[in-house]
């Protein structure tokens, strides 16, 4: 019996894991050396180390949810735990918790917005399947 197996992968496949980390360090998936970012949260438009195009992206609100998702879900429990095992006054809790909030939302946003491009570059959505 011969073995029949059907090879899927294309040449063109790209690695989405490897994508979204070198997204997620801003930088471009596609070479991992140039800057995704410039200013806080506008994509370049092209790589400037290896040439692949950027504008294709369509991030939208998915990184400002994903932000929100990712913030509330560790800081909720923090929250709990703190307020059951130390019982801090609530305006130090407020105050806390308020600069926590911030400070990590304003460390992910730009992270996982690359890391949405990156996802959309490695499935080539949007444009991405043109571009080498």
């Amino acid at each position: 019996m011969t073995d029949q197996t059907i090879e899927t992968t294309t040449e063109d496949e790209r690695e989405t894991w490897p994508a979204l980390i070198k997204g997620f360090r801003c930088k471009c998936p596609n070479c991992g050396e140039g800057k995704l970012l410039h200013s806080y949260l506008k994509v370049n438009d092209s790589c400037s180390n290896c040439g692949q195009e950027l504008f294709h992206h369509r991030a939208d609100d998915g990184p400002a949810y994903l932000t929100i998702l990712l913030v509330g879900h560790l800081l909720a429990p923090a929250l709990h735990v703190s307020y059951v095992h130390w019982r801090p006054d609530p305006w130090t809790m407020a105050i806390g918790f308020s600069i926590a909030c911030v400070a990590l939302s304003l460390f992910l946003l730009p992270r996982l917005k690359g890391a949405v491009v990156a996802y959309q570059w490695a499935r080539h959505m949007h444009g991405f399947e043109k571009s080498a």
